[in-house]
């Protein structure tokens, strides 16, 4: 059992869609992974508006911290090993070791 949060990604049903409540509001988020160069990318949408398409998971990058503003979710995503082993997101490590943990801004260290 971990003791964070995270978004929990099933592989086996991507690329996927589904609803999640991030902060008080709720996001449609859309996970796929490119199977030829091995990583995933991550689509945010907010209502009917898309804030982010493609959006690549690199680990211990915050997502979304190019164009992050006001619509994005206020909890921070941040793909991370927390045993420190890991260096980068594959499919073989996602959801294993690394996990798309939330992080509040209060609490914001890699």
């Amino acid at each position: 059992m971990l003791d964070f949060e995270y978004i929990e990604i099933e592989k086996a049903l991507i690329p996927y869609r589904f609803e999640m409540e991030l902060g008080a509001e709720l996001f449609l988020i859309e996970i796929r992974y490119n199977d030829l160069h091995d990583y995933f990318t991550l689509d945010l949408q907010k209502g009917d508006e898309v804030l982010v398409n493609g959006e690549k998971l690199v680990y211990a990058t915050p997502l979304f911290s190019e164009v992050f503003d006001g619509r994005f979710p206020a909890p921070t995503i941040i793909p991370l090993d927390t045993s420190g082993k890991e260096t980068r997101v594959s499919f073989e490590n996602l959801n294993e070791t690394v996990f798309l943990k939330l992080v509040n801004d209060n609490e914001y260290t890699i």
